[in-house]
């Protein structure tokens, strides 16, 4: 992943639980507990963006502003029927 200029400080606090083990895994890796912290949050931004989107289509599904389409159906639209 290309490294992006930092711009933005986020202060947050964590259960002390989580603030250990991150001082551990520091400790034992010699890297800090800010470089753990940015890995996770990249890690899983994206998933947790496509979950929201995705809760956000079933909403809008189960209100009847969504359409859905069977399997059938697309492969027709596509030319991919047999």
């Amino acid at each position: 992943m290309e490294k992006e200029k930092a711009d933005h400080i986020v202060g947050i606090r964590i259960p002390k639980s989580i603030g250990e083990r991150l001082d551990t895994l520091a400790k034992r890796t010699g890297r800090t507990k800010t470089f753990y912290i940015r890995e996770a949050i990249l890690e899983h931004l994206d998933d947790l963006e496509d979950i929201y989107m995705a809760e956000q289509v079933l909403d809008r599904v189960r209100t009847g502003d969504e359409t859905v389409s069977g399997l059938d159906e697309v492969e027709h639209r596509l030319g991919l029927e047999d």
